[in-house]
Formats: C-alpha cells, sequence, structure tokens
C-alpha cells in the first residue's frame, strides 16, 4: 500500500472514531423511575424515622415481603377488571413455570406472609407496617411514577371491630398533621359488606343503562365488568350522571351503617375533620366497608390525596385462609417528600451536618488521620473529613460551608507531640490538647 494510502486511511479511521464519539448514547433512568439523590435520601430517611415511631407507637410491627410475586396472587385479590391488573403490572420473565410480576401494591403480600407463616395463630390482631418498593406501569406525572415508596400498615386478625378503622386512620392523619403539611382532611364512605354491594350494582347499572349514550367508552365498559369503577370517572362529560347515581350510603344493612357510625364516632372523639365521599370507592377490588382518603386542602389547590385505605375482610379467604377481618391504609412517600422539601428546604439538612471536621496538614497527619477517624467513630462523635485534600485553607474552608461548630487541626508538629488543635469556628479561638483527651474534650464542648 503507498503511503498516501495510508495517510487517507489513518484520516477516515480519526473521522469514523470522532463519528462514534459524538453518537455517544448518553444513559437516563427508565420513563417513570427516578434516581434518590443524597439530598432526597436524607428527606427520605428521616421522614422514615418519624412515620416508622409514630407506627410503633401504634403497635404495628414492621415487615417486609419479596418485591417478586406470582401474578395469580394479585388477580385474584386486586381483581382481574381493575387498571393494576389489566395494565399496570410489570411481569418477569422466569426460567420455571412461576408467573412473576413486580409487586404493584403490598397489602396482598401481607396477607400472604400471615397466612403462609401461621401469624393467624399468634395473638390477634397483628398489627404490621412496612416501607416498600412497588411497581406500576402507569402514566408519570408529578410526584407520580412507576417504581415508587410507599409506607403501609395493616390490622389483621381479632374481632371486625370498628376501633380498627378508626385507628389505622388516626394514625395516618396524626403523622401528616406532625409533618405540618397543610390542611389534612379526611375523606371517607362505606361500600358496605359483600350482599350490600350487589343490591347497590343493581341499582347502579340501571341507572348508567339509562344514560348509556352520555357517558364515556371506559365507563361503558366498566359498567358491564366492574360497576363500581364509573365512580371513579374523572371525564367532565360523565359526572351529571354520576352526580345523579345512587348513592351506596342510602343502600347499607343495618349493620353496615352501625359499623361505619362508630367509626365517625371513634374519629369524632378525637375531633378529627372527615367529609363523608359517597362515590368514594376505592380502586381495588377487595375493599368492603370503611374507605377511606387523607389529604391536603388548601384554598386555590386541588386537593393532594396522600393516603388511601380500607378494610378488607375477605381478602384472606381469596388466598384460600379463613375469614379474617382486616384493614389498612398506605401512604405514598414520593408526594410527601416533594411536599417536605417544598415546604421546608432545611428538612433532613441535620442528618448530615458533623459536629466536627477533622483537618490534617502533612503526609504523616494524612496517614495518622485514618486511625484517628475510627478512635471519633468509637467515641460517637460526628465527624467529617476529606482526606484526598491537601490544602490547609481548602479544608477550612469546607469545614465553614459544612457549618461544623469545630475543627480539629492536625499537624506533623502535632503527630509528633500526640496532640491535635481544637478550633471553634465561631468565635476562631483555638486550643491544643492530647489525642488522648480527644474525645471527651469535644463533647464537653458541643
Amino acid at each position: 500500500m503507498s503511503k498516501e494510502k495510508k495517510m487517507v486511511n489513518k484520516q477516515s479511521v480519526k473521522k469514523t472514531d470522532a463519528s462514534a464519539v459524538r453518537k455517544k448514547v448518553t444513559f437516563q433512568s427508565p420513563r417513570g423511575m427516578h434516581d434518590i439523590l443524597p439530598n432526597d435520601w436524607r428527606v427520605l430517611s428521616k421522614f422514615y424515622d418519624k412515620a416508622s415511631e409514630i407506627l410503633e407507637f401504634y403497635g404495628y410491627s414492621r415487615i417486609e415481603t419479596p418485591i417478586l410475586e406470582e401474578k395469580d396472587l394479585f388477580v385474584r385479590t386486586v381483581g382481574e377488571h381493575t387498571d393494576m391488573v389489566e395494565k399496570e403490572m410489570y411481569g418477569i420473565k422466569s426460567r420455571g413455570k412461576e408467573d412473576l410480576v413486580l409487586r404493584p401494591e403490598v397489602t396482598a403480600p401481607v396477607v400472604r406472609s400471615y397466612l403462609e407463616h401461621g401469624m393467624h395463630r399468634l395473638p390477634q390482631p397483628q398489627k404490621l407496617y412496612y416501607f416498600s418498593q412497588t411497581f406500576r406501569h402507569e402514566k408519570p406525572q408529578a410526584g407520580r411514577f412507576r417504581q415508587f415508596w410507599q409506607i403501609g400498615a395493616e390490622t389483621l386478625g381479632g374481632e371486625s371491630d370498628p376501633i380498627h378503622d378508626a385507628q389505622i386512620i388516626i394514625t395516618f392523619y396524626k403523622l401528616l398533621e406532625d409533618l405540618k403539611l397543610g390542611n389534612v382532611v379526611v375523606g371517607i364512605n362505606s361500600i358496605g359488606g359483600a350482599s350490600d354491594r350487589q343490591n347497590y350494582k343493581k341499582k347502579l347499572i340501571d341507572h348508567y343503562k339509562k344514560h348509556s349514550k352520555e357517558i364515556c367508552k371506559d365507563c361503558a365498559r366498566r359498567i358491564k365488568i366492574n360497576p363500581l369503577r364509573v365512580l371513579d370517572c374523572k371525564v367532565k362529560g360523565c359526572q351529571p350522571v354520576k352526580e345523579s347515581a345512587p348513592i351506596i350510603l342510602d343502600n347499607l344493612s343495618s349493620v353496615s351503617k352501625a359499623h361505619f357510625k362508630q367509626v365517625l364516632e371513634f374519629l369524632d372523639e378525637l375531633s378529627i375533620p372527615y367529609i363523608l365521599k359517597p362515590n368514594l370507592v376505592r380502586g381495588l377490588d377487595y375493599y368492603n366497608r370503611t374507605v377511606f382518603e387523607i389529604y391536603i386542602a388548601e384554598e386555590g389547590r386541588e386537593d393532594l390525596s396522600l393516603v388511601g385505605g380500607g378494610r378488607y375482610d375477605y381478602l384472606a379467604e381469596q388466598l384460600g385462609g379463613r375469614q379474617t377481618p382486616a384493614v389498612g391504609a398506605a401512604l405514598g412517600v414520593e408526594r410527601v417528600v416533594e411536599l417536605l422539601k417544598e415546604k421546608y428546604p432545611d428538612y433532613g439538612s441535620n442528618r448530615s451536618r458533623k459536629e466536627v471536621h477533622l483537618i490534617h496538614v502533612g503526609a504523616l497527619a494524612k496517614k495518622k488521620s485514618v486511625s484517628l477517624l475510627e478512635e471519633l467513630r468509637k467515641g460517637g462523635v460526628h465527624v467529617a473529613s476529606n482526606l484526598g485534600k491537601s490544602s490547609l485553607s481548602t479544608q477550612l474552608e469546607s469545614a465553614d460551608k459544612a457549618r461544623a461548630p469545630l475543627a480539629l487541626i492536625l499537624g506533623q508538629k502535632e503527630v509528633f507531640e500526640e496532640s491535635i488543635i481544637i478550633r471553634d469556628m465561631r468565635t476562631g479561638t483555638q486550643e491544643t490538647v492530647l489525642l488522648e483527651k480527644v474525645v471527651g474534650e469535644i463533647k464537653k464542648r458541643i
């Protein structure tokens, strides 16, 4: 090959390489899923600490179930014709014959675990809570993701006592109230027992048949396969039909009415504000009797629903167990985190703030700092450091930005003398102390 041809080939290779660089793919998180960055994680972590403190006060113990479950678990319990089962579940290809999905909700898995591990033989009721990730293939919106966290609580077993309905509402109401996110309100309804709903569905179907030409395609489909779902419709043209529909509260048995009345009386005892919402049915088939949402109501802003739940006395039976009284609720964590960041920009920041910033000067001090950090950790001192930095001024600037009240300065002279300088970052005063006494001296000053 001639010298000129070689030069041409080298140039073409360079052009190809440059083109490849320009076309390099930039990867992003999948649509509807998101990274939790350090600042957001601190907010989430502090919120979880608060939530678990309240849940454990009310007698709930933590449980965690696998991310993967059998698909049929949700088909049986959530409902074959619900949006969750029909459209939103993520299926997993398995080498075996198992038909697995990423869990779209956590109530059914908790009940499955309750039955599988014989918790029905323990003292009843069993009160369980979880902090879990769930997955739904739905349209991403503000505060709504396809992979998201839920904090939920379930009361399983015992009697179908209205106090359990009220307590689960009170627990989540008090959590949101303590967070000071705004005006917390409970929207509540009763959808009665199985026979109540059968009678009501007939009346609802008759009503919608009379207005079949006035409703949307989704409502026309739902009234045939899952009638209660028409009450979830938000389409503007369907609202007059929905508003004139029979009200389920007017079609409850005396037993269901008495149960609902007692739930409201327990809420009245604590002056929990609630609004009766006769069209509230929740989107899952396993609910009966009490259903509710807890939301933030602010003037000039659409109500923001943060918690949803209700009673589900038939779910355990659907999974092969005995009929088991149960009630639960779940809170969407991402929405709460966004509200906390909006209202309290510094929420969670104290978790990362260190009391002491360790500064080293020179290679010998850097080496000594490795073991010193461990001594400080064992002594219970919250300390920050950056051993990759060498400039004293840069490290002091970092300590100032971190708003650390104290800085520890370790130089070559201090290493030889087995001492260290404690500097008050607020006043600029400093004192040299022996290394063996540094933990005690720090605790005196903080």
